[in-house]
């Protein structure tokens, strides 16, 4: 859980790098997610580490909170905040940040946590948290004109995207069938990150940073290099979500080309 905390406070820096710099009026420049700015990327980021920490200390009361709420609205969440200035907005979401760490970092990586999609073990939980704040992270990017240089802590963001396969065809109200797919990627050293069976004839092959901006929906899967063969990979990549909640527009095709 150290390890994979160190991951995340350096992604969490990442960020930051980008949002001290920021104006007032930056905060409010809209990003590539329809009707979001930069201030409700980070708001959500917030958000949902002060839920992820209630899931860990208090898990009846988050199950409680799940069973009384409508289904999870992230336009809804981000509504809540938007009085807030942007020191305000980082202010909170250092404090929440630090938190979310300083919890994660005393549990035990099997304990299981309730969360709005399926339950998850405390790594996984905390993995999302890392794969949100890279998602989230490249919308806030590609609306300054940054780019960030990937890193070997894609391999969680690619991680979550496979485990979440199936909640994938859940979301989407499709039957998930059972023939299994290869994923092969390259990591950002140039060594080879591979899930599923060799023989699978489905797979999904390429870059690591591709793999990842597609399961997150922060690209299309033609604006990238990877290359999808079968019925089944094909299928799953046109919809594949590593993010809890409803299933997102995305982005289009040719908008990052």
């Amino acid at each position: 859980m150290d390890a994979l905390a160190d991951d995340v406070a350096a992604e969490t820096d990442v960020l930051r790098d980008i949002l001290v710099g920021l104006s007032e009026e930056d905060w409010r420049r809209a990003t590539p997610a329809a009707g979001w700015t930069i201030a409700d990327q980070v708001s959500h980021l917030a958000h949902f580490d002060a839920t992820a920490v209630k899931s860990a200390v208090d898990p009846d009361g988050f199950r409680a909170d799940v069973e009384n709420s409508p289904p999870i609205d992230p336009d809804a969440v981000a509504l809540q905040y938007r009085d807030l200035t942007g020191e305000e907005m980082l202010r909170w979401f250092d404090g929440e940040r630090g938190r979310l760490l300083d919890t994660f970092r005393a549990l035990d990586p099997g304990t299981r946590l309730p969360w709005y999609g399926p339950a998850m073990s405390a790594a996984s939980s905390l993995t999302a948290r890392l794969m949100e704040t890279w998602a989230h992270g490249q919308d806030v990017a590609d609306t300054v004109g940054v780019t960030r240089e990937p890193t070997g802590r894609l391999r969680n963001v690619a991680h979550i995207g496979i485990g979440a396969r199936t909640y994938s065809y859940a979301v989407n109200g499709v039957g998930m069938p059972d023939t299994p797919i290869r994923v092969e990627l390259v990591a950002p050293d140039g060594t080879a990150w591979t899930w599923g069976p060799e023989q699978a004839v489905d797979r999904v092959t390429g870059p690591a940073l591709d793999f990842c901006l597609a399961v997150t929906q922060r690209r299309h899967r033609d604006d990238t290099a990877l290359e999808i063969t079968g019925p089944v990979a094909n299928e799953w990549m046109s919809f594949a979500q590593a993010f809890a909640g409803p299933a997102g527009p995305g982005r289009k095709a040719g908008q990052f080309s």
